[in-house]
């Protein structure tokens, strides 16, 4: 390397990797695409290696790039840590929380009454906590950037550099209104589906399967609505305005949850954590045992 890299770099460089394109990537870091753009070069000078490959609007990692991740992240983590450790008193340290969206709001309330009435009776002490809300992507990326210390988020076969604590698997199914007609079915083929008016939840991790799934069984329904919150598309399916495909442990009142046939997939969701001993911590342990209790999603 012929010069010292600035930590902006780095910043601009993980930008790039979590959110995929240049100007996200700009927008993030609240920079021009043009000057962005300008940061990466230098830091493929800098590194004396080209980092991205660029086609057809899609950025993705070279080889070089992709040993770079891994030491751009430790950087990143580790100065973050830093800051965080000058800033913060012992007393005044906030338990960060990851969580993702597709995970049931309600699992994470009940969580957060239980360390409360806990509270109460002094079986524990939650302190300060920081819930953040967010998809798979961002919540890898505040982990790295030790913006977080711990995430209810799916577990990838891919190794993750953090603590992990695998909870709960479970599948996904079609969720529709108490009242429907189809309410009563045990199990639902794409073609009962035919016709019917569907939700869609755009943050979805299968969002693609479950497009494919349908194309090619020839089943093409009309969207009544496209939401990145999970609460109101089963709000809008128990009104009747839809069906959608959705986990296992989304069930409440006026809905059914209906396995699809030929529609294996599933999904892991645990805790990460960038220290192990933050497991310990009251919310962490209200959260796993939470999702520890559910039987078939319930």
């Amino acid at each position: 390397m012929g010069s010292m890299i600035d930590r902006y770099l780095i910043r601009y460089f993980l930008s790039v990797v979590d959110h995929g394109n240049f100007s996200r990537a700009a927008a993030h870091c609240g920079v021009s695409q043009p000057t962005l753009s300008v940061g990466i070069a230098k830091l493929e000078g800098a590194v004396a290696r080209r980092l991205f490959t660029r086609s057809n609007q899609r950025v993705e990692l070279t080889e070089a790039g992709t040993r770079f991740l891994t030491h751009a992240r430790r950087i990143e983590r580790e100065f973050n840590g830093a800051l965080a450790a000058l800033a913060e008193t012992p007393q005044g340290r906030s338990f960060r929380l990851g969580i993702l969206h597709s995970v049931p709001g309600r699992i994470a309330a009940a969580a957060a009454r239980d360390c409360a009435d806990a509270a109460d009776v002094g079986a524990a002490d939650m302190g300060a906590v920081e819930i953040v809300f967010a998809g798979e992507r961002e919540i890898a990326a505040q982990l790295a950037r030790n913006r977080l210390d711990a995430a209810l988020t799916i577990l990838r076969d891919a190794a993750q550099p953090f603590a992990r604590r695998p909870v709960l698997e479970e599948g996904y199914g079609v969720v529709i209104a108490a009242d429907h007609r189809l309410a009563d079915r045990e199990r639902l083929a794409p073609e009962d589906l035919a016709g019917e008016t569907m939700i869609v939840r755009r943050h979805c991790e299968l969002l693609s399967e479950t497009s494919r799934y349908f194309v090619e069984r020839g089943v093409r329904p009309h969207f009544a609505l496209r939401t990145t919150n999970d609460e109101r598309a089963v709000q809008m399916v128990a009104a009747g305005l839809g069906i959608t495909v959705m986990p296992d442990s989304y069930r409440g009142e006026g809905i059914r949850h209906i396995p699809l046939a030929g529609f294996g997939h599933r999904r892991r969701l645990g805790l990460l954590f960038v220290d192990e001993a933050q497991a310990a911590h009251p919310l962490a342990v209200a959260l796993e045992a939470r999702l520890r209790g559910m039987t078939g999603g319930g």
